[in-house]
């Protein structure tokens, strides 16, 4: 997306230059960010800078007319909900939370505080918004990827890895997401002529045995579904699929970074960005009961070459042609 068409879609008040914005004699505003992560994680701090950057160029300045209140609240679900209760006590203008492991408690803690989610996998079924087109709450934001993104996980995996005929998918059956993206998966299975079976995601131990046990029958495969679960147990997910020679593919980017071998999702700085473009509206007086929840329109393809080699793969020159990125 071009920088111009950006500053259009999100919102007509931006137009304006921001010095002139920022001599409105406005109090000076607070926004809140709860992250179900540690403060060093490498991911997270390109998503918040590119949030950051861009409510400054929406006219935001900290330390002018903005406040940040940043919360690294871990992935542990008591942290997260002990943050979230502080934070939400604070009132603060608006909240930027990613994903249900933070929206979920922040909505708990607060019905009137605005929260803006830059990532969710299904907010309808989550009960944070009424509807897409109308949240009618106190949150909205952008989905983290449409369900039928779920069936071209398994269509890129049959590219780059030919002989595989069963799949299994790795998935967190406890929430509604997890149901709905392994559906989308099932529904184009047939036509690529391959068996998937579900893998509900627990314990670590209990993860360990179900894909030794998987593995054990040859031409096997590994997709990993979106949830908080999934980046939990990310690391031991790939030494697993290393050490049973599984080609895997993944929702997001950070696991071929950190040695998977594929992934297919949505460009999460350009989420942040429009999160940010969300918060600005909010700030300016909208609501976010009427701002509809957006899904992506800008999605990554990532190669892990190191990992096709070690695995006996050959990438084929269409995926090559086609790869946001190439990881060597």
């Amino acid at each position: 997306m071009r920088r111009r068409d950006f500053i259009k879609l999100v919102g007509g008040s931006i137009a304006w230059p921001s010095a002139a914005r920022a001599q409105q004699g406005e109090r000076t505003r607070t926004i809140g960010v709860l992250l179900p992560i540690a403060r060093d994680d490498p991911d997270y701090q390109p998503w918040i800078t590119a949030f950051r950057e861009t409510l400054r160029e929406l006219g935001w300045v900290e330390g002018r007319n903005a406040r940040f209140d940043i919360r690294w609240a871990t992935s542990n679900p008591a942290e997260i909900r002990k943050q979230a209760s502080e934070l939400a006590a604070l009132a603060p203008d608006v909240i930027l939370a990613p994903g249900t492991s933070t929206v979920g408690p922040l909505m708990e803690a607060t019905h009137t505080v605005p929260i803006v989610f830059p990532i969710i996998a299904d907010p309808v079924a989550g009960g944070f918004v009424d509807s897409l087109a109308q949240p009618g709450g106190n949150a909205t934001g952008f989905m983290l990827f449409e369900y039928s993104i779920s069936g071209k996980w398994l269509e890129l995996l049959k590219q780059i890895a030919p002989t595989i005929t069963r799949v299994a998918v790795l998935r967190d059956a406890s929430t509604a997401s997890g149901t709905g993206q392994f559906a989308a998966i099932q529904s184009v299975a047939p036509s690529l002529k391959i068996d998937v079976v579900p893998v509900n995601m627990r314990e670590a131990a209990d993860l360990e045995r179900s894909i030794a046990t998987f593995a054990r029958s040859p031409n096997g495969g590994l997709i990993v579904a979106g949830s908080g679960l999934a980046i939990l147990h990310r690391d031991l997910v790939i030494a697993l699929a290393a050490r049973h020679k599984l080609p895997a593919i993944y929702y997001e980017r950070f696991y071929v970074a950190a040695g998977g071998l594929i992934s297919y999702g949505s460009d999460r700085i350009e989420l942040y960005r429009l999160a940010a473009g969300y918060v600005d509206r909010i700030l300016r007086g909208e609501k976010p009961a009427d701002l509809p929840v957006q899904a992506p329109t800008k999605y990554e393809l990532v190669l892990n070459l190191k990992t096709a080699k070690a695995l006996g793969l050959t990438v084929p020159p269409t995926l090559l042609a086609t790869a946001t990125e190439i990881i060597y």
